[in-house]
């Protein structure tokens, strides 16, 4: 097969999965590995695609945010495993960060009994978690419509005011390499102060995110204490090996 041939169906899968990985695209295209990674290589020198880490982005994710409605019913049935092995290390009386993430959000089903208190600056875990036994403390800030989220200076301020035994936060990517890394300067800037002001740390993130690299570079990986994923990959050994725990 051409490249002019692989280039279009490359196009085509980026396009309606918005990220996908070399391994995927060298299945689909019955190619090696190899000759996708030179492909992707020279679409990114075109201008026709975003490269990341072990893939490939469309490049419309790179200039517009994803809604929360979008990034809600992606990877569902990942998200809900993740959230219920997060759910077991939250007890009663705990005080927990839950920053807008959308694996963070599918975590208020399964602690909605639990007599706890939330610090949140996201409006769907507010709404999910309203007249349950939990109890909400709403960061106040600037409303950002497109994520359903408080964010800015004051939300930092509020947050920092207050201490939690646990934070439980989303990531857009994470590697050894780099550390943690967004899409959002909004959305780093909460992750921070929320990681700061707690005692321990759970970054919530599906494998897809693992060994991926966003344009904004942000943290460490020290201000993580615990990886919860959804299945084991080769990548999780490496953030063992430099004394992170990990959960799938």
């Amino acid at each position: 097969m051409s490249y002019q041939s692989r280039k279009q169906k490359i196009l085509k899968i980026v396009e309606e999965k918005g990220e996908v990985e070399v391994k995927e695209l060298a299945l689909s295209i019955e190619t090696s590995e190899i000759t996708i990674r030179r492909d992707l290589a020279q679409m990114a020198a075109d201008g026709l695609i975003f490269r990341t880490h072990g893939g490939a982005m469309s490049l419309s994710l790179t200039h517009l945010p994803q809604s929360f409605e979008q990034k809600t019913v992606t990877n569902i049935e990942q998200k809900d495993y993740i959230a219920r092995l997060a759910a077991q290390e939250i007890h009663d009386g705990d005080i927990i960060f839950m920053d807008c993430g959308s694996t963070v959000f599918r975590l208020c089903q399964f602690i909605k009994n639990k007599r706890i208190k939330v610090i949140t600056n996201s409006l769907p875990v507010v709404y999910e978690l309203s007249n349950t036994e939990v109890s909400i403390n709403l960061v106040g800030g600037e409303l950002d419509n497109q994520r359903q989220a408080i964010h800015g200076q004051i939300a930092i301020e509020h947050i920092r005011k207050y201490h939690a035994n646990k934070a439980f936060l989303g990531v857009d990517g994470i590697s050894v390499e780099n550390g943690l890394t967004a899409s959002s300067e909004k959305e780093a800037e909460i992750t921070t102060a929320m990681s700061d002001n707690a005692q321990i740390t759970y970054l919530l993130c599906d494998v897809s995110k693992i060994g991926r690299d966003r344009y904004l570079q942000f943290a460490p990986l020290d201000i993580i204490d615990v990886l919860i994923t959804n299945e084991h990959t080769e990548l999780i050994n490496q953030f063992k090996e430099i004394g992170i725990r990990t959960i799938y």
